[in-house]
This record gives C-alpha cells, sequence and structure tokens, in this order.
C-alpha cells in the first residue's frame, strides 16, 4: 500500500456501505486527502456499481461519472459505495437489495432515502462529505432525518453525466455533509459545465458561506404547516424561522396552490420516466444474462421478475401504464401541465421574497417497517418534490429536535441562487449552535 493511500474499512454497524474500497488521494487539491463516499448509483470505473439492485450486481463501469472525474482532481479519496433505494426508488433506503440502512441517531429507524447510505455514513462519522442524488427529496429527506445538511442543487448545476437514471428531468447529483460549509465547499468542487450532458450549464459554484442574512425576506407557505406536518416538527421549524428573524430577515407569509397536485404529478412524471429509463435491463444490454433457449419476452420477464424489486416493479408497471395508448393524455400530459403551475407558483413567491422556507420532511425518521403500504410512503415526499418539479435549489440543515430525533428545515431558493440558499441555511446553522 502506497504511502498516502487511504485504508478504508469501517465499523459499518449502519450498512450505509455497499462497497468499500483502498483508493489514493488524486493530486493536491481542494479536497486533498478528504475521504467522500459516493452513492451507488453513480458510475465509478473500476468500482462495483449497482443502483442496490440485484440486477446489476457485479457491474462495474469502464468509467468514471463527471463529479467523480472532479472528485479525484481536487485530491478526494473515494472511499466506498454507499447504500440506498432500489434505483433512487423510496424514502427510507429499505428498498435496497442487500438490506436497509439504519439511521445512527436512532438504529431502530430508518435513515431516509433514497441516499440513505450517503446520510448514515456522515452521520455515523465514517466520512465528512458525501454524494447523494435527488428525484422528489432524495438528498434532503435523509439529510433532515440523520441531522445533517444536504443540497439539492438548481437542475443544471451539477453535471448528470454518469448518474445511472431513474427520472432524468427530475434527478440531480448534489453534496451532502455534516455541516453547510462542508456542503459548500463539495459544491464548488462538483459544479459547472460538462459537454458530455445536455442539460449541463456553465454555472460554477465558487461562494463562501455568508450568516449576514440582514434584508432577507424569507417566505413562509402555508401549504408547509398543514394539518399533515406533525405539530412538533412544525414548532420547531417555527422556531428556526423565528432565529432567522432575529438575524434581520423577514418572514413573508404566502401560498403554494398548486401543491394540491405536485405529489400526483410528480409520481406520474417519474414512474413514465422510469418505465422508459430502465427498459434497457433486460438480460441483453444490461443485466444477468437472459436464457437464449427461451422466447424473448420470456426471457425478458424473467430477468426482469428476478432482477427487480417489488417498487420498482410497481414503479414501472405505473409508468408504462400511463404512458400506454389512449391513457398518456390523461396522466402524463396532465402531469407535466401541473408541473408547470408549480414552476408558476414558485416564480410568482419568489417575485416578492428570496427565499423560502419550511420543513423538509412532515415528520421525523419513522421506524423500520413502519411504512408498509406505499401510498402512505409517497405522502411523506410532499414537501419536497415541488422543488424537482420546479427545477429549484433547495437545502435542507438540522434546525432542531422533536421527540428526540433530528428536525430539518428547508431553504427553498431561486432557479441558480444556490449561494443564497446555503447562506439563509449557513445563517440557520450558526444560530442553531
Amino acid at each position: 500500500m502506497g504511502e498516502n493511500e487511504i485504508c478504508f474499512e469501517p465499523a459499518d454497524r449502519y450498512n450505509a456501505f455497499l462497497t468499500t474500497c483502498k483508493r489514493a488521494p488524486h493530486g493536491q487539491g481542494k479536497l486533498a486527502g478528504v475521504a467522500i463516499a459516493v452513492k451507488d448509483n453513480i458510475s465509478t470505473k473500476g468500482i462495483e456499481t449497482t443502483c442496490a439492485s440485484k440486477i446489476l450486481k457485479g457491474y462495474i463501469p469502464p468509467y468514471d461519472a463527471h463529479v467523480v472525474e472532479l472528485l479525484k482532481k481536487s485530491g478526494a479519496a473515494i472511499v466506498g459505495k454507499t447504500n440506498m433505494d432500489e434505483f433512487g426508488m423510496g424514502t427510507t433506503t429499505e428498498n435496497s437489495a442487500f438490506g436497509p440502512t439504519l439511521n445512527p441517531c436512532d438504529t431502530g429507524r430508518v435513515p431516509g432515502g433514497s441516499s440513505g447510505g450517503s446520510a448514515a455514513a456522515i452521520s455515523g462519522g465514517m466520512v465528512r462529505m458525501a454524494l447523494g442524488t435527488d428525484t422528489g427529496g432524495s438528498i434532503r429527506c435523509p439529510a433532515a432525518f440523520c441531522g445533517i445538511a444536504g443540497l439539492k442543487p438548481t437542475y443544471g448545476r451539477v453535471s448528470r453525466y454518469g448518474l445511472i437514471a431513474y427520472a432524468n428531468s427530475l434527478e440531480q447529483i448534489g453534496p451532502m455533509g455534516h455541516t453547510v460549509a462542508d456542503v459548500s465547499d463539495l459544491m464548488q468542487v462538483i459544479a459547472g459545465y460538462d459537454r458530455r450532458d445536455s442539460t449541463s450549464y456553465n454555472k460554477p459554484y465558487t461562494h463562501t458561506p455568508c450568516a449576514d442574512i440582514r434584508g432577507i425576506k424569507i417566505g413562509i407557505p402555508q401549504e408547509y404547516f398543514s394539518a399533515g406536518v406533525d405539530p412538533g416538527v412544525a414548532a420547531v421549524v417555527s422556531k428556526a424561522i423565528g432565529r432567522l428573524e432575529e438575524l434581520g430577515a423577514t418572514a413573508v407569509p404566502c401560498s403554494i396552490p398548486s401543491m394540491e397536485y405536485a405529489l400526483a404529478a410528480y409520481y406520474v412524471i417519474c414512474t413514465c420516466e422510469a418505465s422508459s429509463n430502465l427498459a434497457r435491463f433486460d438480460g441483453v444490454r444490461y443485466g444477468p444474462a437472459a436464457d437464449t433457449k427461451k422466447s424473448w419476452h420470456e426471457a425478458y420477464q424473467e430477468v426482469r421478475r428476478a432482477g427487480f424489486g417489488t417498487e420498482v416493479r410497481r414503479r414501472i408497471m405505473l409508468g408504462t401504464f400511463a404512458l400506454s395508448s389512449g391513457y398518456y393524455g390523461k396522466y402524463y400530459a396532465k402531469a407535466q401541465v401541473a408541473r408547470e403551475n408549480v414552476k408558476k407558483d414558485f416564480a410568482r413567491i419568489f417575485s416578492e421574497v428570496d427565499v423560502i422556507a419550511g420543513p423538509t420532511m412532515p415528520t421525523v425518521a419513522f421506524k423500520l417497517g413502519e411504512k408498509s403500504d406505499p401510498l402512505s410512503m409517497y405522502l411523506t415526499d410532499i414537501l419536497t418534490v415541488p422543488v424537482n418539479l420546479a427545477g429549484i435549489p433547495a437545502i435542507s440543515v438540522p434546525c432542531g429536535k422533536a421527540g428526540g430525533m433530528p428536525v430539518g428545515l428547508q431553504i427553498m431558493g431561486r432557479p441558480w441562487e444556490d449561494e443564497r440558499v446555503i447562506d439563509v441555511a449557513y445563517a440557520s446553522e450558526q444560530g442553531c449552535v
């Protein structure tokens, strides 16, 4: 083993990692020698990448994702691939084919999902920073449940090249860390233009967090404090917003009427895109080799039935149905109209305020196995999915505890104003210390 090589063999009591590896730092950069965990749906050359699915067990990518290339250039040491809900489909990391991840704050509870392994690795003290992905809250949910910080960047600010797609128009790779400063440092490394991603913009991030938020107007949507939000969570978040007012910000009541349709629109769009994206896992292009003695239809069904878990199969079937002849206009087209209404509501509010704040999740982390009904699980995403529909930046930052478990404050901002979102989160974090 080389002089500077990092041997990473953690006492992983939380099943946070699917793969650990010995990796040497790749030079002298901003993150030189820093141990970084990478979610297992982000391609890493020479390191198994499974999306926590049996269908990709043994798959070793021949190339690095753009963000991984940037990590290596920064001198970071990639020490492992983290557990997740299979193909990013879930809110608990219980949907992994390789067992659930446990929440380090209470091992009888879920860490959130789908980037639960990354959050647990940070919360459990195994790494300082990690990469996650966020399609409908998959960075912010586990950040809130595990008491860490996690940013979903503006859509297009971080390249998705090398991300194994679930729902292209919604998902973003983003930074997670112990603190907002850690998130900001990692964002400096991974943000920027990549010609290999057609949705990528030339918007590098060079910001240093600032806690001076005097004069900032914060929109407080009534929908984020509705009957579905646990009173204890609402009280902790309201107190955190009060601290921001003490620091010079102004809270302004507002409303997002389109939230009534946001969750339904999100699940139609994401399942439709999943149906298309996961068609490649057929035993010919990807997945275990299909039985060539059987008809293509039989072999295709057999490979996918054995390789995909229950939730993945459910979402593929829902998406396939919604895209089928006679139903496209009734579901997918209407969902896109609802999405535009969500964007318009955010644009209207942001013409009057600088950021929007509310709870990240409607409850604290629930117990393992508690949400067995898919519909009740989907409902927990109500406060996070509007951000993905609109493509705006949002961060979850710890702001206190309810019932002994962490509560996340969600700060949402205008497109490309990730820096302002970071500043308000940083001010909140400093006020909570």
